[in-house]
């Protein structure tokens, strides 16, 4: 028994020095996702961070190290997000975190980030809350945020003219807020709209008949619609079939990303008003290096969370050298106004709120050769789409 104990202790021991050891090494870096609750989206992001790596590391690395990134999934539940980032930092040694894709994960790994004082990259998450109410020092986030997308979309909503709108979305944060924020702009636009329906199903488990027919009973000119995922495509498909998209404009966040989009093949919508990704369709040179250079890696093309794990590890790769360091403040420091090329825009961190300057692709839906597809789209500058400074200091506490 003795002999048992002593060789357990040892075991343990040794491999501790081997994550030790590792850590001297290499930059170690943990990333937190639900890949197993939302894989159509982070399935393709965990390719564009690997890309990255790559790169990063075939160049010689950062400070003369190479960057190692330890996953691990957080199952869609904050509090399971939040023990992965005390295991990563305690058991992993790892010198900062990024990731997080729902809006409510996204908000633990933020206040974990601020109590105990490690630097989060905040990669996917939508909530306004991440860099306005519940902003630290620590968190930066990289995409878009929901008030962003919205306002991206709204100026097309307006020019409809339409003034019976219907809305649905998913019943947690990033919905709820999506909406508040729709209302709020499209008042301020067109103060005699009118929210004549709301429909608020729970993450995940959408009835799509009762939703779409009560959408169809108040007989609204157009919908603004927030949902994605599963939910969307049992939405349309249901929407499709029971007529409740003819003769109705649609405007929707997130619809025109190809990993939502694909699935529905060519009962995908047409015409709509969506943010989204067209990757087949953006011909600059630098995106074009993208596309060819995730083909050819993984013989499939890019989505949306391809780009948006891209650009976050090279976002941390670069925020890092500015750094001169993995240490939290001096990261915190140097992401402050740290600029980075991403494939489709030149960023910045926006010193104010901590939010990127990563725009959002505004267009319509169609189906091209059986696949829904973005058309007559545009790119809209993230700079473009922020509220005023002095409304974020109103918001946002200070560091």
């Amino acid at each position: 028994m003795l002999w048992a104990a002593s060789a357990a202790i040892l075991s343990l021991a040794g491999a501790s020095a081997t994550v030790t050891a590792s850590a001297q090494e290499t930059i170690r870096i943990g990333e937190i996702n639900s890949y197993k609750a939302q894989p159509a989206f982070l399935e393709p992001y965990r390719r564009g961070w690997e890309m990255a790596l790559d790169e990063v590391n075939a160049a010689g690395g950062v400070l003369g190290k190479k960057l190692e990134v330890i996953a691990r999934d957080d199952n869609g539940n904050p509090g399971d997000s939040v023990r992965v980032a005390e295991e990563l930092m305690a058991r992993e040694r790892v010198a900062l975190l990024f990731g997080g894709f729902l809006s409510n994960t996204g908000l633990a790994l933020t206040d974990y980030a601020r109590q105990h004082k490690v630097f989060f990259l905040a990669a996917e998450p939508l909530t306004d809350k991440i860099v306005w109410q519940n902003g630290n020092k620590y968190t930066y986030r990289l995409r878009p945020s929901t008030y962003m997308l919205v306002a991206s979309v709204v100026k097309e909503a307006v020019k409809l003219k339409k003034k019976r709108w219907a809305i649905v979305y998913p019943n947690y944060e990033y919905g709820q807020s999506a909406v508040a924020s729709f209302k709020t702009l499209m008042k301020q636009a067109q103060p005699d709209v009118e929210f004549v329906v709301e429909q608020a199903p729970p993450l995940g488990k959408i009835d799509a008949g009762a939703v779409t027919q009560a959408l169809a009973d108040a007989k609204p000119d157009a919908i603004f619609n927030a949902l994605f995922a599963a939910d969307l495509g049992k939405f349309v498909r249901e929407g499709n079939t029971r007529g409740l998209f003819d003769h109705v404009e649609v405007v929707s966040l997130l619809t025109g990303e190809p990993e939502y989009l694909d699935p529905l093949k060519n009962e995908a919508p047409q015409n709509w008003i969506v943010t989204g990704y067209p990757w087949y369709a953006i011909n600059t040179p630098e995106h074009k290096k993208f596309v060819d250079a995730y083909r050819k890696k993984f013989n499939d093309y890019p989505r949306n969370g391809s780009l948006v794990g891209y650009s976050a590890l090279m976002s941390i790769a670069a925020g890092i050298r500015k750094a001169g360091s993995t240490d939290a403040d001096k990261l915190a420091a140097a992401f402050s106004g740290l600029k980075v090329d991403t494939p489709v825009a030149s960023i910045v961190y926006r010193p104010q709120d901590h939010q990127s300057t990563l725009g959002a692709f505004v267009g319509r839906t169609g189906i091209k050769d059986g696949k829904g597809i973005m058309t007559s789209f545009s790119y809209v500058d993230g700079a473009s789409l922020q509220l005023p400074d002095d409304e974020v200091r109103k918001l946002r506490p200070a560091d």
